[in-house]
């Protein structure tokens, strides 16, 4: 039976026509007030290019705008590179730079955090007074706009910029510097690296709103450094977490600072989102704008998805792995998207195997140092870097970078050596007692470890591989055991493993203090082997205290051969950097420093791409 329209039929259909009049005019007006804003946002941006401009106009006497008003000799030292690329005919703002990382972030809260993923991060988003320059390796102003030394080199003053912000809009002053040393200083925060790092500093005070001074307890070599790249945190920001200060301990993304990029939430970060993601700081002081819109860490864990993610085009840098370095250079289809680059930074890092010497608070079988020497000879390093890295990387025998006045070329390599291994082996109390093929010390204990490792690098797994085979066949049965980042940190934090694969990254100088010295084996110090050794604990200190550089480079080279003696550490091998890059990032260069597309401290300034190659468009 069918129904006739009634009145009320047709007030309702009437009533349903409004409605859908109506969303679609919201809808209309919701899409021109996010054009509005977008625009908004383009001109605020241009705008804060135009006043940084202008404010260095002013500053110089003159006040016209654009790329010719400006004059390096008006730009703080630390940003002349990137005002020079800012030059460049093809110079633009925009486009997203998109890295990845190898393996998860913990968290990239400042100091909870520990490894240096998370302060590739932080250096982007956190500021300090001086910088190194990339050739020369000498520190220059940056917040800082002059600093003196006093002549017993136990106080030095800084002069700050005046119109630094935090990405917040709120002004840093003076006292943000002190919060931030008294943050750090602060036992109830889980900060025990960096509290190990300033201990030289007795206290730091603001004379006035931009005016910092710092006093040293005693003569530091270092202590320009040390005072020039303290990380600047707001105190507005952090302060609160006194009150609480677990909170801030067990964060995961608590990150605001005055720098280029931030974090859209300084606050809810979380390492289950799979990415970090930070943007421009529309806010920022300097001279030169960020010139990207976005740079973000895709966390892509095997490395052949992490190859396809970069070959697809959705990764910007590759760090290509040693046995693909070759065949990549040779891909004709590669070269059409890519560039290369490969070379030895003197900011390098050095693998090692860490022995831990003291587990549960009793003795390890690492406790001997004939075994650790032992260790060191069963492993053939130029083998490994010529299989595994075919080439692509030079022998590590300390901490120090053998382009370094540091390193004593008095010093050589051990070389492989089975039968030297076995018979520091049988000298520490071990041999086959019961014929099984494993070694057992004297109370018949074998001589067996599980050997911790990152799981998912292809060559991680090839050298230990090579490593169990080679420890083999002197009857020590190494057990590998592959992790994630994540689980392997709170391991090493807890000094709760037998041995793992490991790195640092070495410094211009590298102070040992804070890696072997035997006040660092607390529990989340860096001293994670437990190496205690009296003879390197003066000497290190001595060289902390001693300003003469030629010296304090003999005390170096001293703790340099107690340290090849000892073997804390089977220290493995530098690798050589290589890497990809796309073709529309303009003006990557190498440095003394390391390459300014993938360098800490801002250098990413001095890289952009054209507008007409951007390819994420607004």
């Amino acid at each position: 039976m069918q129904k006739r329209f009634s009145p009320k039929d047709y007030t309702l259909l009437s009533i349903l026509a409004l409605l859908f009049i109506t969303l679609l005019i919201t809808m209309y007006m919701i899409d021109r007030q996010w054009s509005k804003l977008a625009e908004m946002e383009s001109a605020l941006q241009e705008q804060s290019r135009d006043i940084r401009e202008l404010r260095q106009g002013i500053k110089s006497g003159r006040v016209t705008t654009g790329k010719d008003s400006v004059q390096t000799q008006d730009i703080p030292p630390s940003f002349i590179r990137a005002f020079k690329a800012s030059q460049q005919a093809d110079y633009a703002e925009g486009d997203w730079l998109v890295q990845s990382f190898a393996s998860g972030l913990k968290t990239i809260t400042p100091f909870v955090s520990t490894d240096s993923s998370a302060s590739d991060v932080q250096s982007h988003v956190l500021e300090t007074l001086l910088k190194y320059d990339p050739e020369s390796l000498e520190l220059v102003g940056h917040i800082a706009t002059s600093w003196t030394i006093s002549d017993d080199g136990l106080e030095i003053v800084f002069k700050m910029r005046d119109d630094v912000k935090f990405s917040d809009g709120t002004p840093m002053t003076a006292d943000d510097l002190v919060f931030s040393f008294n943050f750090i200083m602060d036992d109830r925060i889980a900060a025990p690296r960096q509290r190990a790092y300033y201990s030289k500093i007795k206290e730091v005070t603001a004379i006035d709103p931009i005016t910092i001074k710092f006093n040293f307890k005693e003569p530091y070599f270092n202590a320009l450094l040390l005072a020039g790249t303290l990380e600047i945190l707001p105190k507005h920001f952090y302060e609160p977490f006194l009150n609480n200060p677990n909170d801030f301990n067990q964060s995961k993304g608590l990150l605001l600072g005055s720098g280029p990029y931030r974090l859209k939430d300084p606050k809810n970060w979380t390492p289950d989102k799979g990415l970090v993601e930070l943007v421009r700081n529309p806010r920022y002081w300097g001279p030169v704008s960020p010139s990207y819109d976005r740079v973000i860490w895709k966390i892509i864990q095997n490395d052949a998805a992490r190859l396809n993610t970069f070959q697809n085009g959705e990764l910007d840098i590759y760090g290509a792995r040693a046995k693909e370095f070759k065949k990549l250079k040779e891909n004709v289809e590669l070269a059409k998207q890519a560039n290369h680059k490969e070379y030895y930074p003197a900011i390098n890092p050095y693998f090692f195997i860490a022995w831990n010497q003291r587990r549960n608070d009793k003795p390890t079988i690492f406790s001997d140092k004939r075994v650790r020497q032992a260790l060191t000879y069963l492993t053939d390093r130029e083998k490994i870097i010529k299989e595994v890295f075919l080439g692509y990387g030079e022998v590590a025998v300390s901490p120090f970078n053998p382009r370094s006045p540091q390193h004593s070329a008095t010093i050589k390599p051990r070389e492989f050596n089975i039968e030297k291994a076995r018979k520091l082996l049988t000298e520490a109390g071990f041999s086959d007692r019961d014929g099984d093929g494993v070694i057992e010390d004297k109370d018949g204990k074998r001589f067996e470890f599980e050997f911790l490792f990152v799981g998912d690098s292809a060559e991680y797994k090839r050298i230990i591989l090579m490593l169990k085979d080679a420890y083999a066949k002197v009857g020590i049965l190494l057990k590998p055991k592959a992790m994630e980042w994540p689980v392997l940190l709170e391991l090493n934090d807890n000094k709760d493993y037998d041995a793992m694969f490991m790195g640092w990254t070495s410094v211009v100088e590298t102070d040992l203090y804070q890696i072997f010295h035997s006040s660092q084996t607390m529990a989340k110090g860096d001293n994670y082997v437990s190496y205690v050794n009296p003879k390197i604990d003066k000497l290190i200190e001595q060289a902390r205290a001693t300003v003469d550089k030629e010296k304090r480079m003999n005390l170096w080279h001293q703790c340099e051969a107690i340290l090849f003696e000892d073997q804390p550490y089977t220290f493995l091998l530098r690798r050589k950097s290589t890497m990809f890059y796309n073709k529309r990032i303009k003006n990557v260069q190498v440095t003394k420093f390391g390459n300014n597309i993938s360098m800490k401290d801002g250098f990413l300034m001095e890289t952009y791409v054209p507008k007409a190659e951007q390819k994420y468009i607004k």
